[in-house]
């Protein structure tokens, strides 16, 4: 049975689509099919109207985009696809409903590591999967992912679902820098330093250091910003308040991060608008509104970071194509279940 929340946003999908229906075909008109929340998007779209006089209509689904734009086929109004993940990216493009860019603005403005080598998806912002520490309990001012398995951490760490997307990134990027024998044992004693079951949301797990149920967590860098700035739960500003930011890896590869991305969509039938807005959301204005919006970084080089980023300190991020890391996905979901990762500590 649906929840009442996914009942509401089919609801508001199918309304929304049935508008978007009706002007997919128009002048001056740009349709957006996305993963991201409305209100973080809105800014932006509303500086690329003011510039360009180009309207922007969403549609907004929390899943299932691919299968829908592959329902509607040759007739679907879609014209750009925004989401979050790198996997997300990787599926729409596998999924068929892309279709590759070659442009020079786009590709001046996107290194190539964050861009799919026949321009079938582009990277806009990413965000460092970093260790939220406690302030009181954790002197170290350094970390590596590697190190999360040492024993010294047993009991102490907290972690969200081991599939969910933003971990199996990171363990996907691990078996790319260590192999699948390494990671699953790296995995098994992580799994081993919990102090419970995975659960919760990134969130949830700064809430459990300020608690004391455990000293450090996995989480997203740009969860601390919208914590620290939440005026309508100011308790979440108590839990970034009492965890600091620590970079895995600054002093070798670097922090794994993941990414916002877009993509043409395959039928697009307002083309010419979709690449000015393509173009627009790489442009360095846009990156910054984008940080100052959702706290991530912005994928262009010298692009400026909100204030609220940078007391986070600088992050150095891993410079692996993030296509080499993305291959490793499937794997590193296949090792979480086979070292029974959700299960917890069982030592």
């Amino acid at each position: 049975m649906l929840s009442t929340k996914t009942m509401r946003v089919a609801l508001l999908a199918t309304a929304s689509f049935g508008a978007l229906a009706g002007v997919a075909f128009a002048d001056g008109e740009v349709n957006i099919y996305s993963y991201r929340q409305p209100e973080l998007i809105q800014p932006l779209l509303d500086e690329f109207t003011k510039e360009t006089g180009i309207a922007t209509n969403v549609l907004f689904l929390d899943k299932g985009l691919v299968e829908r734009i592959s329902a509607e086929g040759t007739n679907s109004p879609a014209d750009v696809i925004l989401t979050v993940d790198i996997g997300r990216l990787i599926e729409a493009k596998d999924g068929g409903v892309t279709q590759p860019v070659q442009n020079d603005i786009i590709n001046k403005d996107i290194p190539a590591q964050y861009r799919d080598p026949a321009g079938d998806w582009f990277g806009l912002t990413t965000r460092g999967r970093v260790v939220y520490a406690s302030k009181e309990r954790v002197p170290e001012t350094a970390i590596t992912y590697e190190e999360l398995s040492d024993p010294k951490w047993k009991n102490r760490i907290c972690i969200r679902d081991g599939q969910h997307s933003y971990n199996i990134g990171l363990f996907a990027s691990m078996i790319a820098h260590h192999g699948a024998e390494y990671t699953e044992k790296w995995l098994t004693g992580l799994k081993n330093n919990l102090v419970r079951k995975p659960d919760g949301n990134d969130r949830s797990q700064a809430k459990s250091i300020m608690s004391g149920e455990c000293d450090i967590a996995l989480g997203n860098t740009y969860y601390v910003g919208l914590m620290l700035t939440n005026d309508k739960d100011p308790e979440e500003k108590e839990w970034a308040a009492a965890i600091k930011v620590l970079f895995p890896n600054a002093a070798d590869r670097g922090t794994h991060v993941n990414i916002s991305g877009m993509a043409l969509a395959k039928n697009a039938p307002n083309k010419d608008n979709a690449i000015k807005l393509m173009e627009f959301l790489s442009s360095g204005k846009a990156q910054e509104i984008y940080s100052e919006q959702v706290f991530e970084y912005p994928v262009l080089p010298g692009a400026k970071v909100s204030e609220v980023v940078a007391s986070f300190g600088p992050i150095k991020p891993d410079p692996l194509p993030l296509v080499d890391i993305a291959a490793n996905r499937k794997l590193a979901s296949e090792l979480v279940d086979k070292v029974g990762f959700n299960d917890g500590p069982t030592q």
